[in-house]
């Protein structure tokens, strides 16, 4: 048994594959199921620590291969490591770097040694191997890092999505003999997009690794929702029940449900604090957008049921003002209510799944979301 990490399985649901669980790390518990803040350049866009810590984030992302780019891992590292650099001192998990590779569609080329690409940016040319994203996350000092894989495209022909997987299992051996820091828990990662003898195969693959946790990738990426599940909930059976699952990059209150009723203990995405930037708030009645006309004088807060800071303080009257007005304060206040939303509902589903009525909660929370 690792000193740093221990998943303990709290309870699982009588009536569905939703669990609650306490994911162990070097730098605290994690409770489970849990939504994870993106912050891809060491900081969530519009947020600082302070108001992390009162949305009830347990732990944050940041991505590799941006801090690669900028302002390099070695610094990062010079400063103590992403905690230190952040002065973030609950967990942190970094992305390989793998799916903004895959991002860079016609900037890049991949070979089975590694990547090739261009910085939209400045045009410089970089290459990501296994190794490298390995050496680029151990200096970053993440509690969990990625394995560096291939994410293939949807929709995408069958033969170029086996080539993806299986270079994607490749590389994972590869990050695997590389990485040799036992205070971070590296994830391998199930590719396959939406073919189910190949998730099969992936994630037979994947769980034959000794990990403390596995992620499920490829999702997310153009295909339908219901096909989203449908993958989800063909793979988790494939996955160990003993350790934690990872949902890659999906974040509307309808995918974190879903994802929990399925088996999924961990999420993460930008979509959440990218869209209050734009306007879009989630509520107990559905999404919303602060734009419109009818909230001009509407002095209620975002949501009649939140206790954020947005909430407890503002009116969406203001909100929309500052908003219309491009204030920061306005973009500050509607990515405070979105990310304490997501957090809080896991914190809701995880009390749902301990009581042993998580399918009913889950019931409930559709039907009102399904009516927008």
């Amino acid at each position: 048994m690792s000193k740093y990490f221990n998943f303990n399985l709290l309870k699982k649901s009588s009536e569905s594959r939703a669990r609650a669980g306490l994911f162990k790390t070097p730098h605290g518990p994690v409770e489970t199921p849990v939504f994870m803040p993106v912050g891809t350049n060491s900081a969530v866009k519009m947020m600082t620590n302070d108001h992390l810590e009162a949305t009830g984030a347990q732990i944050i992302l940041a991505n590799a291969y941006h801090l690669f780019l900028k302002p390099g891992h070695k610094l990062v590292e010079k400063a103590g490591g992403l905690h230190r650099w952040m002065n973030w001192h609950k967990p942190i998990l970094t992305d390989s770097g793998g799916f903004q590779v895959f991002s860079l569609a016609g900037l890049r080329k991949i070979t089975d040694d590694g990547v090739n690409f261009k910085d939209p940016k400045d045009g410089s040319s970089y290459f990501i191997n296994p190794e490298i994203s390995m050496e680029i996350q151990n200096s970053l000092g993440a509690d969990i890092i990625m394995a560096f894989d291939e994410c293939a495209p949807y929709p995408c022909e069958y033969e170029l999505t086996k080539d993806a997987m299986e270079r994607t299992h490749r590389w994972l051996f590869r990050c695997v003999e590389t990485h040799k820091r036992k205070d971070q828990a590296l994830f391998p990662i199930v590719q396959g997009g939406v073919y189910e003898d190949l998730r099969e195969q992936s994630a037979k693959i994947i769980a034959s690794v000794e990990s403390h946790g596995y992620a499920i990738g490829g999702v997310s990426v153009g295909e339908p929702g219901g096909l989203k599940n449908k993958i989800v909930e063909f793979t988790v059976p494939f996955l160990p029940e003993a350790k934690p699952r990872y949902l890659m990059g999906v974040g509307t209150p309808e995918d974190l449900l879903d994802g929990v009723l399925r088996g999924v203990d961990m999420f993460d995405c930008v979509m959440p604090t990218r869209n209050a930037r734009h306007g879009s708030f989630f509520t107990s009645a559905g999404r919303k957008n602060i734009k419109v006309k009818e909230l001009e004088d509407d002095f209620t807060p975002l949501d009649p049921n939140c206790n954020c800071y947005a909430c407890r303080n503002h009116t969406k009257a203001y909100i929309r003002h500052l908003c219309r007005m491009q204030e920061a304060t306005g973009a500050i206040l509607m990515t405070i209510h979105n990310i304490h939303f997501l957090v809080n509902l896991m914190k809701q589903a995880r009390a749902a799944i301990l009581e042993d009525n998580f399918v009913s909660f889950y019931e409930e929370k559709m039907r009102v979301l399904r009516k927008q």
